[in-house]
């Protein structure tokens, strides 16, 4: 089956070492595959796709040019991303690290400041941030939590190192498809986990679910949790329903709730129930329109004044997002030193800052090199790949980083590690990227749900694995010997 499957030049292959060795932790399940005749593989992926479409595994899709969204499920590969034991301890280490410092990085930012005055991030840095709420100074939450539940996108070069690649703390969203992958890699290829020690994924939601009772304000053994949608309109609508419904947790929206007496409460047909802890799949601008948006239709009136009071958690805490904004990405090594004593576990992508006149010049004379992104997008959107972008492409962005330095970033184009994947009818090397899962409680306790999701760029020489831009997505393994 991998007799003909050619290794990309200049690429790192998770699967395939250098002359097509195969990797010592996929000799089990390449030995499974290749004795399987290539149509049944390719029968059992069909499979699995009219599964996903029976069970309504979507994720919908904007086209900005013309306001159309298109609901579709997301390409699902059959064959998973492996990654053995000591390499996971690792990747787990350098994650815990790198959460544990940007929560207290939050905290520091709304309260004293003292790494802006160490001079080691410009206060307008934070304070132009799109993401930096006012609000939330000198507001502590409950338990000194900020970031909750936070993805943290992993990339591996050439050198097979990982870097990191962004930070998502807002309202990262996947995880529902680290699940729904794996329940269709047991139901319809149960014998490869026969021969492969794959870690257990199915205690993590009830972690997370811990996570969150963990820093309820109230002292209650059973504190109510819901997640809050914006509703079925939303692209992850999918997901919300289904954490909700495996958590056991009710999944509201925002005319469900009221505050009343600077208390959030739910409700039902048996009256109102108090709520202490929500789950929020809404942005900041929409949570509560006495606080933020007044034309938002999405949130609670007074949530924010029942979350300062200290009545209700917010999960994850607005303003979190100061810490995501890719400006502030480069500066992470740096929180690690400065909060942590620490040298970071894993490193930064190198990042070129355009407000820097030396940074801004190299990055427009070598832009056909250049991954540009805007400082405040994600999902792929508002980013140029340099080398497989046109000159009139080019030529908007150079334009866009001569008017707006200060709202975009630049890093070298990264060598994506590949993993073979099915493409027709043949197997073939494409693109990936990995976002672990991190819940973070009360006390700095942390869980990671082992593996988190693989993306796969499904375009032949694409880089792009964003969901939204129409990539896909594979079950990620932690295995050991």
């Amino acid at each position: 089956m991998f007799s003909n499957y050619r290794l990309s030049d200049g690429y790192y292959d998770e699967m395939f070492a250098p002359g097509n060795q195969i990797r010592p932790h996929y000799w089990p399940i390449a030995s499974q595959l290749s004795r399987m005749p290539f149509d049944h593989l390719v029968q059992r992926q069909a499979t699995m796709v009219r599964q996903m479409i029976k069970q309504g595994i979507t994720f919908t899709l904007y086209n900005s040019d013309d306001g159309q969204s298109l609901e579709r499920t997301i390409p699902f590969d059959i064959i998973p991303r492996i990654i053995p034991e000591p390499e996971w301890q690792y990747l787990q280490s350098g994650l815990k690290q790198r959460i544990t410092a940007l929560n207290r990085f939050i905290h520091d930012i709304y309260h004293r400041q003292d790494i802006v005055r160490a001079g080691l991030i410009p206060r307008e840095m934070i304070v132009n941030n799109t993401y930096f709420r006012p609000e939330m100074k000198d507001l502590d939450p409950p338990g000194g939590v900020y970031c909750h539940l936070s993805g943290i996108d992993l990339v591996r070069d050439r050198d097979g190192r990982y870097y990191v690649l962004e930070d998502n703390l807002r309202t990262p969203s996947g995880i529902s498809y680290v699940y729904k992958n794996r329940w269709l890699m047991q139901q319809y290829f149960p014998e490869l986990f026969f021969t492969c020690h794959v870690s257990n994924i199915d205690y993590g939601l009830q972690a997370f679910l811990s996570s969150l009772r963990s820093v309820a304000p109230r002292d209650d053994r059973d504190p109510t949790v819901v997640l809050l949608t914006p509703g079925c309109y939303n692209s992850a609508y999918f997901e919300h329903t289904f954490l909700a419904q495996e958590m056991g947790i009710d999944l509201v929206e925002g005319r469900d709730l009221v505050v009343c007496d600077n208390k959030v409460y739910m409700r039902y047909l048996g009256g109102r129930k108090q709520v202490d802890v929500i789950y929020r799949r809404i942005d900041d601008d929409f949570l509560d329109p006495l606080a933020f948006r007044p034309d938002s239709l999405l949130g609670v009136p007074g949530l924010i004044n029942a979350y300062r009071a200290g009545n209700v958690t917010i999960c994850n805490a607005p303003g979190t997002g100061v810490a995501d904004d890719k400006a502030i990405y480069i500066h992470v090594p740096d929180m690690i030193r400065f909060y942590l004593g620490e040298q970071p576990i894993i490193s930064n992508v190198p990042t070129y800052v355009l407000q820097r006149e030396e940074d801004r010049r190299y990055v427009l004379d070598h832009l056909t090199e250049m991954v540009v992104k805007h400082t405040s997008l994600s999902g792929g959107y508002g980013m140029l790949i340099g080398p497989q972008a046109g000159r009139e492409e080019l030529d908007k962005f150079r334009q866009l980083i001569i008017d707006h330095p200060e709202q975009y970033i630049a890093q070298p184009t990264l060598t994506l590690s590949t993993v073979p994947s099915l493409a027709g009818d043949q197997i073939v090397p494409r693109h990936v990227d990995l976002r672990p899962y991190i819940m973070f409680g009360r006390d700095e306790n942390v869980h990671i749900l082992p593996g988190g999701l693989t993306r796969v760029a499904l375009s032949e020489g694409s880089l792009v694995v964003n969901s939204s831009q129409g990539g896909g997505s594979k079950d990620t393994w932690v295995t050991s010997p």
